[in-house]
Parts: structure tokens; C-alpha cells; sequence
């Protein structure tokens, strides 16, 4: 039977000692981010996740969710006990405004709890998940009669929030949707259309859920400029903004998905649903990827959480089975086989996993600091910053970080050889629950165009410069630390072949955009390996400065740095083959005629 545990002493680590929190401590919300509040949080949050959700794991993907012919839904056994816990120790509330009943506290204090809820159990995390991405759209498009209204009982945990866009015959091209919006006499408008693959779209375990709808007024233009947002809670409020009548909202089906069947993905029928716009009216999809942006920031850590998971699996079982012998002669004579870890190919598996996990770890938190400090910092400039380096890695920390994850999560399963293809053994679920991070909140080729599309040529490329600037800070400060000399030349090296592809692009895309289309996947996967280095240039920084100064816990800070040397020599030789895979550009990718790829 598969395990978890939270890592808690590596989150720790980040927060207390590579980004140190405390030294915030002047900013709004982080003040309440002392290292001893952090320890609690984290301990705390990983009991929960651990001793609640993870046993829930499994079951939630052997039951999965069960629809009900009046178009209810049933979730697992245990989800809506285990919810209640959730509500009831206000997990919910870590990183949301004070103001609408949240505790305000840093959003890289609340990143960490989601990667312990996506480990151990993804698909009860996105029920909380989703409901946070619809409180940032309200908070920030809404009304704040909208706001009062909605916000603290969504917080709280009372109830629960979507996010509706996919259609039938339309995904990523959301111009295309055909859900209309009338208005009635009263200022509401009268919903009706279809939706699929809504996630938490109907289930127990909240009073009412309040569904973000994307919509077209009559005579909207018919591009993506036409589309408005909509509030259409499952059930209408009384007077007394409590639920009362069923909304013109029901659930069509289930969909019947590869992985995370704990989750309810429904069909989403709306038939004359009483819904209320958000913000102003065409200007729909501008509030939608408010939410969209903080769920892309989310679907990345699930990346990082379903190779975290897998990986401790893995790292457990290679220390039970024993199998041959190491090359180098037999490491346990007493024993008849020695373990998988005396294997070099295993070991070169666990070991990327490990560089990837906690480097990713380090630039997710990091990517929450941004976002904290891109509201709160001191100065407008600092503010601009930080804005324009999450808003750079967001599509990053997503597409980057999922199909590495997957990847990882494969390659855990492959640790058990063929236990691993045995459903008892649980990696399956693990591989089967990543996959779909690659592809939901925008597939990750459509993350690396807007990546190189739109992030890079945004504002005559101010964020992809500071974020340039801040490696090669972070090299020069690394290269004065014996441990990571080569380290940061090997970074500043990968750094130069990522400023060198992206000055290719601005000389080859305006010619033929398909240049810019075929090397945007490689372009992505370069500034990820780029952030992840300079994540382990810092972590390296700070495990060298507590050896020096004779900390008890040597073995840890000693696994940092040779985890750090490890990606240093694995990982960043990647970034000059990537690069020269984007210089031969697009034409002999798109050369071929349609038919030719025919196979019969």
C-alpha cells in the first residue's frame, strides 16, 4: 500500500531559511509569518493532509463520484466528513483576505498547504482549489455587494465555487462559445447553454456552489471580445442571503476520466439560470483569467505534488527490493541481492526526481512571494517587479512543471519495475492523476505560446529582462561559495543560451510566426531548467552557510548540495541542445501537407 508524508522539513526550509519570511515582517500579512507560526502551520497542515486526505486517496479513485437521476452528486465515502474537518480547522482561510474572514497570511504559506492537499489526495484538493480561483475573480471584478455577499462563505468553506468555460466544440478558442446571457428586467440575466468538463461542478458537500460562468450578451461580437462572466450560484439566495430555490442549473453527467475520480467533472446543463454579470459587460474573459492565472499557478504545484508523492513511494520500495548486484561488487555480501539503490540507473531516476522536486518546490514558493509582494511590497517598482516575473513563470511554473511532473511520476512507477503496472501498488494512480495537469487550465502548448507569444514582447520585454537580471545576480553572489563556483558558471552559461534563443526569436518570429509556435515548447522548458537553477543556486547558498557555521543538521544540508551538484551536471546541459532544437526552426515541421501524415 502506497504512503505519504508532507515534507515538512524542506517547506521549512524554504520559507524559514532560503526566502526567510520573517525578514518581511513589514508588510501587510507577514507579520503573522514568524518562523515558529510557519513551523505550526506546516506541522498542523501536514497531520491533516496526511492522517485525513491520503487514506482517501484510494478510495476516491476506486469509487470515484456518483450521479443521481434528480442530477445530484455524490462524492467518495469520507470526502464530505473529511471537508467538514477541512472547513472546521479553516484551511481554507490561510492566504485569503481578512477583511471576507481569511487569516491574510502570506500566499507562499497557503502554496505549501496545496501541495500537501495535491499529494495526498488531488482530487479532494480541487474542490477547495477551484473555490479560491473564483474568489480572486469576485474580489477582484465584482461588486462589493458581490464581494460581502459571496466571498466569506466561499472562504469559509460553506460554500464552494467553479469555473465554467469549456464547451462542447470549444476549449482553448473560447470565442467560439455559444452559452448566451438575456437580460431581465429585474438586472439579472437569463443563462442558458452547456459546459463540460467543470470540475466540482456538482457534489454533497457544500450548502451551494457559485458557478463562474463565461457567456454572450445579445448582439456581443462574436470574437472573444463578446464574452461576459457570470454569477450563477447553484441555488438562489433568500433574503436573508441564505439558499433557497434550485437555480436553472443541473448536471448533465459525469465525465468518465483517466484519473482523478474523486473529483466530480460534470456536464453542466443552464437553462434559463438566473445568473448575475461580473464586472462589465464584453469584459468577461480579462476577470476569467484572474482566475485562470491563479488556478494555472495551482495545476503546477499538482505537477510537483504527483511526482512528490511518487517519488517517496518509489525511494521506499527501492529500499525494500532487493535485485543483483552493484558493478562495483556486491554492497550487503550477507544478503543474496542488494537493494535497487546500488543500481545507477535507479539511482538516476530517483535522483532526478529528487533535483526536480525540491527545485520546483523552491520556485513555486518563490513564485507565491512574487505574487505576495507584487500587492504589498514597499515600493511601486518592487510591486512591478514582482508582477512582471509571475506573470513571465506562470505559464512556466504550469507547463514546465506538469510535464516534468508526469514525467517523474512514470519514472517513479518504472522504480517498481512491474509492481509498478499493478493497480495494489498505487503508482498508477499517480501517473493517471498527473496526467491531466498537462492538459487542463490551458494545455501546455498553448502555456508556451502565451509564454513566447505574449510574456516575452509584453511591455518592450521588461519581465523577461528582470528576470535575466535576478539570475545573473543570484550567479555572481553564488560564484564567491567554493561549493557552487561551477555551479553558477554552468547556470550563467544556460542563462546566456536562454537570452541567445530569445533574441533568435525577436530576429525570426515577425518573418515566420511558425518559428516562434515550433521552438515555444523548448523555449519553456529552457526558462524552466534556467528557474530551477537558480532556485538550487540559492538553496546551495544557504546549506553552505549552515555548514560553515556547524549546524546539527549536517546530513541535510550536505544532501542539498549534492542534490545541487547533481542538477548542475544533469540538467542545465539540456538548455544548449534545447536551444539549438529552436534555431533550426519551423519549416520542415510544417512542410508536410495534411494528407501526407495519412497512414493508409
Amino acid at each position: 500500500m502506497p504512503t505519504y508524508k508532507a515534507p515538512v522539513r524542506d517547506a521549512r526550509f524554504i520559507l524559514n531559511e532560503v526566502l526567510n519570511l520573517e525578514s518581511y515582517g513589514n508588510l501587510p500579512g507577514f507579520e503573522s509569518a514568524s518562523a515558529d507560526i510557519v513551523d505550526a502551520v506546516l506541522e498542523e497542515g501536514g497531520k491533516f493532509t496526511a492522517e485525513v486526505l491520503f487514506p482517501l486517496n484510494a478510495v476516491g479513485d476506486q469509487e470515484g463520484c456518483t450521479r443521481h437521476e434528480d442530477g445530484s452528486v455524490t462524492t467518495p465515502s469520507g470526502f464530505k466528513e473529511a471537508f467538514e474537518q477541512f472547513k472546521e480547522a479553516g484551511w481554507g482561510t490561510l492566504s485569503a483576505p481578512e477583511e471576507f474572514g481569511g487569516q491574510g497570511m502570506p500566499h507562499a504559506i497557503g502554496f505549501v498547504m496545496e501541495e500537501f492537499m495535491a499529494s495526498s489526495n488531488q482530487a479532494f484538493g480541487m474542490y477547495p482549489g477551484l473555490t479560491n480561483g473564483a474568489v480572486s475573480a469576485i474580489l477582484a471584478k465584482g461588486s462589493q455587494e458581490q464581494k460581502e455577499t459571496y466571498a466569506p462563505k466561499m472562504i469559509s468553506g460553506q460554500w464552494t465555487g467553479t469555473m465554467n468555460l469549456t464547451e462542447p466544440h470549444c476549449g482553448t478558442d473560447l470565442g467560439l462559445i455559444r452559452t448566451k446571457a438575456v437580460p431581465q428586467a429585474d438586472g439579472s440575466y437569463a443563462i442558458t447553454g452547456m459546459k463540460i468538463f467543470i470540475s466540482s461542478g456538482e457534489h454533497d458537500m457544500a450548502e451551494n456552489i457559485i458557478h463562474l460562468v463565461l457567456a454572450k450578451t445579445p448582439g456581443a461580437p462574436e470574437s472573444s471580445k463578446g464574452i461576459s462572466l457570470f454569477i450563477v450560484p447553484k441555488f438562489l439566495l433568500d433574503e436573508d442571503e441564505n439558499p433557497s430555490e434550485r437555480n436553472g442549473v443541473s448536471c448533465g453527467s459525469i465525465e468518465h476520466k483517466m484519473g482523478i475520480h474523486g473529483n466530480s467533472t460534470c456536464v453542466m446543463n443552464y437553462d434559463d439560470a438566473i445568473g448575475y454579470m461580473v464586472g462589465e459587460e464584453n469584459k468577461g474573459l480579462a476577470a476569467m483569467f484572474i482566475m485562470m492565472n491563479a488556478a494555472r499557478l495551482g495545476v503546477g504545484i499538482q505537477g510537483l505534488s504527483q511526482a512528490e508523492v511518487a517519488y517517496q513511494n518509489a525511494v521506499e520500495y527501492a529500499g525494500d527490493r532487493r535485485q543483483g548486484r552493484a558493478l562495483t561488487g556486491p554492497a550487503e555480501p550477507e544478503e543474496k541481492a542488494d537493494t535497487l539503490f546500488v543500481h545507477p540507473d535507479i539511482r538516476r531516476m530517483l535522483m532526478d526526481a529528487k533535483a526536480f522536486n525540491e527545485g520546483m518546490r523552491a520556485l513555486c514558493i518563490w513564485g507565491a512571494l512574487q505574487v505576495d509582494l507584487s500587492h504589498k511590497a514597499a515600493t511601486e517598482e518592487e510591486r512591478e517587479t514582482a508582477d512582471d516575473i509571475i506573470g513571465l513563470l506562470t505559464p512556466v511554473i504550469k507547463g514546465y512543471g506538469t510535464d516534468k511532473g508526469y514525467d517523474i511520476a512514470t519514472n517513479m512507477q518504472q522504480v517498481y519495475g512491474g509492481h509498478g503496472y499493478i493497480e495494489e501498488w498505487g503508482m498508477s494512480q499517480y501517473v493517471r492523476d498527473a496526467r491531466i495537469a498537462m492538459i487542463y487550465e490551458g494545455a501546455n502548448g498553448v502555456q508556451a505560446m502565451d509564454l513566447c507569444g505574449r510574456k516575452l514582447a509584453q511591455h518592450g520585454g521588461r519581465a523577461v529582462q528582470a528576470f535575466f537580471k535576478v539570475v545573473d545576480e543570484e550567479c555572481a553572489a553564488a560564484k564567491n561559495v567554493p561549493e557552487l563556483t561551477e555551479f553558477a558558471e554552468r547556470i550563467e552559461k544556460s542563462n546566456g543560451e536562454l537570452k541567445a534563443a530569445t533574441m533568435w526569436f525577436m530576429q525570426n518570429a515577425m518573418a515566420n510566426p511558425n518559428h516562434l509556435g515550433a521552438g515555444a515548447h523548448h523555449y519553456m522548458h529552457m526558462m524552466g531548467i534556467v528557474a530551477l537553477g537558480m532556485m538550487w543556486l540559492r538553496m546551495g547558498q544557504t546549506a553552505a552557510a549552515a555548514l560553515k557555521s556547524g549546524t546539527e543538521d549536517k546530513a541535510f544540508y550536505e544532501g542539498k548540495l549534492t542534490t545541487a551538484r547533481y542538477f548542475s551536471e544533469r540538467f542545465t546541459p539540456d538548455v544548449g541542445a534545447l536551444r539549438r532544437k529552436i534555431e533550426t526552426g519551423g519549416d520542415a515541421m510544417m512542410e508536410l501537407p495534411a494528407e501526407a501524415f495519412a497512414t493508409a
